[in-house]
């Protein structure tokens, strides 16, 4: 009976000099999925290429061989001898992968727990399938429930809520500190890459503009074209600092560049309306005593990683809950699944007794010789009841739902007792048209 199976590698199994070598380029997807379905044991296949994972999801006819057959297919692909592969790969089938693609649209398997990014990416690889004609309705289903878990993750626990990394902790901070931030300037001092990340954040999150200093004033004037906002010579950074209620600094310097004074000095100037510091810089850029100062916030990147490891505790916390969530989802897709292999074998047995009876109703109402209607209501009447009896106990055991038992097997054994064809009648191979499609 056919299962679906998933081989591959992530951030975990293996270095990126690994993964790399085995990533799916955007415009290289089309030609794998057909070498992929191409293969004998695979009915329907996607492929997730990202920089933390490679992974083929595939229907296979059998899992061990399913499992084989995508080992055999990277290693071809990529042109790669499969002992060198063998020790990063892992690869799960049945109910197992079910779970592990529910966790990596939850974004559960993340190297950043509950990142936005990994839903994105799922969702580009079914593409993918879709357009090249490599998926069929067992996948389709699969991917779309997996999609479906990942909202019910996002929506249900707050596993995706707190910022984890440092541009996202100075962003929150600044919400927590302003509420709004329509209406408020920023200020970049400096143009390291934490400071321009933050910098891109707060602008997502609706800052009305920026300003950019750097020692390099050239640096400064690029940066500010870039975020649409204003460049200011360096030596001029406490005529403009009136402006700004929130301060982005990660320079080089090996001194204070702001000192509590120069603070004083501006809060005086802006009526004490609040300023927000936040000190990304080792060695410090701004003087800490300045916090001392009302409605002056200095924050250092100690506290901004202290904000991101509380973060991180909540949503490990939320990720808890999101686990029962995918086990809820992986046993209901299972179900559906175990549906798709026993309702084509239901169909076919009882066609096939169908087929009997009615050869010997015949047979029988030849042999009586009449064509007396009563007479052939009866014998049909009394093949119907022997048949349904027959029937009834094969039937109520595909049907049962019982946990733990091996419903393929139970399939496979039915399939071979009453010589059932293999086919399940699971609708149109891959590349095959649809309807209404």
């Amino acid at each position: 009976m056919s299962s679906i199976v998933i081989v591959g590698l992530n951030h975990r199994t293996a270095p990126v000099e690994i993964r790399e070598r085995l990533a799916f380029p955007a415009e290289a997807i089309g030609h794998a999925l057909r070498g992929l379905i191409g293969r004998g044991e695979v009915a329907e296949g996607v492929i997730l290429s990202t920089c933390n994972r490679v992974e083929v999801c595939v229907l296979a006819g059998e899992a061990g061989k399913g499992a084989a057959a995508v080992k055999d297919f990277l290693s071809g692909h990529h042109g790669i001898p499969m002992e060198e592969l063998n020790g990063y790969l892992y690869h799960y089938d049945g109910e197992e992968a079910v779970k592990h693609l529910f966790r990596v649209s939850s974004s559960l398997d993340s190297m950043v727990l509950g990142e936005p990014q990994i839903l994105g990416q799922v969702k580009d690889a079914y593409g993918y399938a879709t357009e090249f004609r490599a998926i069929g309705p067992i996948l389709d289903k699969f991917f779309n429930k997996a999609f479906s878990v990942a909202k019910r993750v996002r929506t249900e626990t707050k596993v995706a809520s707190s910022a984890v990394s440092v541009s996202y902790a100075a962003v929150e901070l600044a919400k927590k500190i302003f509420g709004n931030l329509k209406d408020k300037t920023v200020m970049l001092i400096g143009a390291g890459e934490m400071c321009e990340l933050a910098a891109r954040h707060l602008l997502s999150a609706g800052v009305k503009g920026i300003l950019v200093t750097n020692r390099t004033f050239e640096r400064a004037v690029k940066l500010a074209e870039e975020f649409k906002g204003t460049a200011v010579r360096y030596e001029e950074i406490l005529s403009h600092l009136k402006m700004a209620d929130i301060i982005l600094s990660s320079t080089g310097a090996p001194h204070f560049i702001l000192k509590r004074g120069d603070v004083e000095e501006v809060i005086r100037i802006r009526k004490n309306r609040p300023m927000f510091f936040i000190d990304m810089a080792v060695p410090r850029d701004i003087d800490p005593d300045a916090n001392q100062i009302d409605n002056v916030y200095v924050y250092d990147i100690d506290d901004l990683n202290n904000v991101i490891e509380t973060n991180i505790e909540e949503r490990q916390r939320e990720a808890a809950r999101a686990e029962e969530i995918v086990r809820a989802e992986v046993r209901g897709f299972f179900r559906w699944l175990e549906a798709q292999q026993v309702t084509p074998t239901i169909v076919m047995l009882r066609k096939k007794f169908e087929e009997i009876r009615n050869a010997e109703v015949a047979k029988a109402l030849s042999a009586l010789g009449t064509d007396d209607p009563k007479t052939k209501k009866v014998v049909e009447s009394l093949a119907s009841a022997i048949l349904n009896k027959v029937l009834h106990p094969p039937v109520s055991a595909l049907k049962r739902d019982v946990d733990g038992r091996d419903v393929t097997e139970m399939v496979a054994t039915v399939r071979e007792l009453f010589d059932l064809p293999e086919d399940g009648g699971q609708g149109p191979a891959p590349g095959e048209p649809k309807e209404g499609g």
